[in-house]
């Protein structure tokens, strides 16, 4: 869409902990093209009950991770997370992923700023926009494509290599994070990066974890379990309920429960969920469907998997994606949960 047609700011320059308003139904058709999209990012119809909400500013999205193609990172511009705004579903199939929203910055403005404004002429009506949500099928009786914003993130993105210092940067001008704490996701990824290579293995993780008991930190991240990759994986049934409590296993026990590729029936165990071993957290909801983000079907889960509160990727270890804003969920195996009475141990 061509910049001339805003009549507002399309760049607010946003910051974390900033207060918006997120504009009109009116006005955020007004910026879209004949896809619903802004940048080849799709509005989506679920967005369309924040319109007129005081939200904060949760992190600025100027990067986010490639779920896709598996390229490593991802730009993406004049864009932000905002809290407690995620995807419901409700136009997808009932998708459970709750997904946080990417929201350009031509969809909001400052809470402070009550200038009226005019919309510009819309190509596309809140109709229109429901409709885009899926790929249309000329037989009724195929399995729905669905499009989101997750599904079309890395159309609305360009490559960012993880050698781009400036992403760094912008991670603490954006007061994403401090600086201190992106000095040490930096220095962790570089003493990664050493034992990757193979030489002292044993031993730098070993005095990596010495180091964490002495100052109450966690355990090295591993991913690799002890199974051999295509054979069978152990099961647990707890039939877990949404607001019950569970303590996440030591890395030492779950570790047991995947292949040394990292999985349990095709559920992968994310080195990013390391960081929440030994933690109590309440059950948030079963989870046994979610959109494909390559293909845009729906997978039904053989075996539902826990979505735990508060418990999100914090793109602090993997590779390429250190600082990724994006608190993507992560989803568990009961058998790497086990039931408590409460928050304290």
């Amino acid at each position: 869409m061509s910049e001339s047609k805003f009549r507002w700011p399309h760049e607010l320059g946003l910051h974390a902990g900033e207060w918006v308003t997120v504009r009109s139904a009116e006005e955020i058709l007004g910026t879209l093209d004949e896809r619903a999209r802004l940048d080849n990012l799709p509005f989506q119809p679920e967005m369309l009950a924040f319109c007129g909400q005081q939200l904060r500013v949760f992190k600025v999205a100027h990067k986010t991770c490639d779920n896709i193609e598996k390229t490593g990172g991802r730009r993406m511009r004049n864009a932000v997370h905002l809290e407690h705004a995620r995807c419901n579903g409700s136009v997808h199939g009932g998708c459970m992923a709750d997904c946080v929203f990417f929201w350009k910055e031509a969809w909001l403005k400052r809470a402070s700023d009550t200038t009226p404004a005019q919309p510009p002429p819309a190509m596309v009506s809140q109709a229109d926009v429901r409709r885009h949500a899926m790929v249309p099928q000329e037989d009724a009786s195929r399995e729905p494509v669905y499009v989101c914003q997750t599904t079309a993130l890395y159309e609305a993105t360009t490559q960012l290599h993880w050698w781009d210092l400036r992403q760094y940067i912008r991670d603490i001008t954006s007061g994403n994070h401090d600086a201190w704490h992106m000095t040490k996701l930096l220095l962790f990824a570089g003493y990664r990066h050493l034992v990757n290579t193979g030489y002292g293995y044993r031993l730098l993780v070993s005095a990596f974890n010495r180091f964490q008991r002495l100052r109450g930190g966690k355990p090295y991240p591993l991913g690799s379990g002890v199974i051999a990759d295509g054979h069978p994986t152990p099961t647990e049934t707890l039939n877990l309920r949404p607001g019950e409590w569970v303590e996440i296993k030591p890395i030492s026990e779950i570790l047991q429960t995947i292949t040394r590729g990292g999985f349990n029936r095709g559920m992968r165990y994310d080195l990013e969920m390391s960081k929440y071993c030994g933690e109590r957290h309440r059950v948030q909801m079963r989870v046994d469907k979610l959109i494909n983000e390559k293909t845009g079907t729906m997978m039904q889960m053989k075996s539902p998997c826990i979505q735990l509160e508060d418990v999100y990727c914090r793109a602090e270890c993997t590779p390429k994606r250190i600082g990724c804003p994006r608190a993507s969920n992560t989803y568990w195996r009961e058998i790497w949960l086990r039931r408590v009475d409460g928050p304290e141990g």
